[in-house]
């Protein structure tokens, strides 16, 4: 039995020796033929670098020809001052975009006027020199005017800003269930510290709305503030001492800030955006929230995920718009992407590739993007009409989602066109989340997105933050960008109602008439949030 095994083990090993024997041979036969090819490359190799020399020297005799040439074609001063001037690489040439319709409105629209006012306050009557029998005459020759008639012209003017000074007497005391001193305080008053000795005058609320205004929404650095007040209504402030008062509406506004935050937690369908901000030279990033008739600001140092978490608070149930930024694709809601950041990258990306803008992908991604918005259009009003309508309706959107996913997948072998890949990946990614207004009433179109004009008015102001000599705190400047007057007005859909500004309905009429009189509707809606 040993000896059968052994002489099989022995067949093997023949067997084998045989195929490598094979092998080698086939191998050899290779290494003849490479050989061959070899010899040959090389051949080429040197005639390549031959013909490369002849025409070296070729070169060299016409570029000597050339230069014995010039002198004769030598260009003139002139013509050398009228030639085009070639800019360095680091001067940025200027390019002049047409804009894509002519301004203004089409010919022969209506005449588009300024509202007439409502209330007229002071009439005055102008009437013409009279001559001695007592008609109307001409102002330059005297002569008697035929034809008189009245006119009625409206303007409308400023006055000139003037201070006003209030001194009020109060009484302040002792109070021992509360352990503190309590001081009485008029309407108008801003706060102060009870019992405490004043060595300066205070700014009044009118002051203080107007500091904030300025400073928040209209963007004016705490000098030229202080500049304003100093020209026009004559009231000398330092900008250290604006930069605290607007410290101290933050403190005021903090509750304000806490009642917005939750409301907007609790809407259908919310806006969010960040962008860039500056504070003491510092990079930050400026959150915005945004729901009809409400903006929420909330400025941190990171851009991450936690962030926007914090912002929504862990119940948020509705809709959240935002773009593509990969921060809010692990937010567990339901979203709809905005489709004015794709159609603009469409375009963007037509412009800068030639091939992508006669594609196929460009032609039909913005068709489909058409539809959508056509097909928003026709939704059917809930509870009307026959449920068939909602039923095609139904079919229509369920055959555009295919058709997107279709547009994302790309003919056999994918998009060959690297910005089509790409923006093919993008709505292969998003694609339940293009078409979520389609089938949500609630959810409007993601066109002109609010949260964008919102973070629009702080784009100025986003390398312009707060110096190292009058810092603020966040939550303070937070609370303030997010008060009344910043958000209410404007967002584009803000309606004015009781319930505009959060604080139970307050209307004009449970403020002091003089300071109603005094104070515009904007700084109104911010005295509300610091006199409650």
């Amino acid at each position: 039995m040993e000896g059968l095994a052994n002489r099989k083990r022995w067949q093997g090993m023949v067997a084998r020796a045989d195929r490598w024997r094979m092998r080698c041979d086939e191998l050899s036969g290779d290494l003849v033929a490479v050989r061959g090819v070899l010899f040959q490359t090389r051949q080429e190799v040197i005639g390549l670098k031959e013909q490369l020399a002849r025409s070296r020297e070729e070169i060299q005799l016409l570029e000597a020809q050339l230069a014995a040439a010039t002198p004769r074609f030598a260009v003139p001063a002139a013509a050398q001052c009228a030639l085009p001037r070639v800019l360095p690489w680091f001067v940025k040439a200027n390019h002049v975009k047409a804009p894509a319709r002519p301004p203004g409105q089409k010919p022969g629209h209506l005449a588009a006027h300024r509202p007439m006012p409502a209330h007229i306050d002071q009439t005055i009557k102008v009437p013409l020199p009279r001559d001695s029998l007592g008609h109307a005459s001409c102002p330059q020759c005297h002569s008697q005017l035929l034809l008189v008639q009245s006119h009625r012209r409206i303007v409308e003017d400023l006055l000139p800003q003037r201070r006003v000074v209030h001194c009020y007497h109060t009484m302040s005391g002792y109070c021992p269930s509360c352990r503190k001193r309590v001081e009485s305080r008029g309407d108008d008053q801003p706060p102060c510290r009870p019992g405490s000795k004043m060595l300066q005058g205070q700014l009044g609320l009118g002051a203080l709305a107007t500091c904030a205004l300025l400073r928040m929404q209209y963007r004016l650095p705490y000098r030229q503030i202080t500049q304003l007040f100093l020209d026009l209504p004559g009231i000398a402030i330092s900008p250290g001492g604006l930069a605290r008062q607007i410290g101290r509406m933050g403190r005021q506004l903090e509750s304000f800030y806490g009642r917005l935050k939750s409301h907007l937690q609790r809407q259908r369908v919310v806006h969010i955006d960040e962008t860039g901000w500056r504070v003491g030279g510092v990079n930050h990033w400026l959150w915005t929230l945004c729901s009809p008739g409400k903006t929420f600001f909330h400025i941190d140092k990171s851009r991450s995920r936690r962030v926007a978490q914090e912002l929504l608070g862990p119940r948020f149930k509705g809709t959240l718009v935002s773009d593509f930024y990969s921060a809010y694709h692990g937010i567990r809601c339901q979203k709809q992407q905005c489709l004015a950041h794709l159609l603009r990258e469409f375009k963007e990306t037509a412009q800068l590739h030639r091939a992508f803008a006669k594609g196929a992908f460009y032609q039909r991604g913005m068709r489909l993007i058409r539809w959508m918005f056509l097909l928003k259009a026709r939704q059917p009003a809930t509870g009307r009409g026959p449920p068939k309508a909602m039923d095609r309706y139904q079919q229509r959107v369920c055959k555009l989602d295919a058709r997107l996913r279709q547009l994302a997948r790309g003919p056999e072998g994918g998009w060959q066109e690297p910005e089509s890949r790409r923006l093919a990946k993008r709505l292969a990614r998003y694609a339940g989340e293009l078409t979520c207004f389609l089938r949500h009433r609630k959810v409007p179109p993601p066109t002109m997105p609010p949260r964008g004009r919102c973070v629009r008015p702080s784009w100025p102001a986003r390398y312009q933050g707060e110096t190292a000599a009058t810092p603020m705190p966040l939550p303070k400047r937070s609370c303030v960008l997010s008060s009344p007057p910043l958000t209410s007005t404007t967002s584009p859909c803000y309606k004015p109602s009781k319930h505009s500004c959060g604080l139970n309905g307050q209307d004009k009429t449970s403020l002091p008439s003089s300071l109603c009189s005094l104070l515009s509707g904007k700084q109104l809606l911010f005295l509300r949030a610091i006199t409650v």
